[in-house]
């Protein structure tokens, strides 16, 4: 808008909102990576239903790590029971069909590689709940 007056013109310049980059402290607003993290989270654990492989039963994928590029992704699983290894071996071999159901499913630009981890927070919750129930009882007057 141009304000003229008799001796200058005078330019005002309406301030200019950024729409492109949000700051993270926004309330009300859920981080793109931690959306993406979720969805390929749900995408596996769905896919691993569909997968025929006894060395899967009773895995449990509790959280998926993309980088924010996401070129890689890390998986971590749980498993009740015995064989670990053999889950791991299971969902690597599987790696590139759990990759292709994110790539169907999901609108990124690129497919994360994924890789495989066991989450030892279950293992080390289990431990410290063992521990806790074998533990003598204390008294009040002790």
């Amino acid at each position: 808008m141009a304000i003229t007056t008799p001796t200058t013109t005078v330019v005002r310049m309406a301030k200019r909102r950024r729409t492109g980059r949000r700051r993270p402290d926004e309330l009300g607003r859920y981080p793109r990576v931690a959306r993406v993290n979720e969805l390929c989270r749900e995408i596996v654990a769905d896919e691993l239903e569909r997968i025929d492989d006894d060395r899967l039963v009773m895995v449990t994928i509790t959280h998926v790590d993309v980088v924010r590029d996401l070129s890689h992704a890390t998986v971590d699983f749980s498993r009740l029971g015995q064989g670990e290894e053999a889950a791991a071996e299971a969902l690597a071999e599987h790696r590139v069909r759990l990759q292709g159901a994110i790539a169907r499913q999901a609108r990124l630009r690129r497919t994360p590689e994924l890789a495989f981890r066991l989450d030892r927070a279950i293992v080390a919750g289990a431990r410290i709940e063992e521990l806790l129930r074998d533990r003598p009882a204390s008294h009040p007057d002790d």
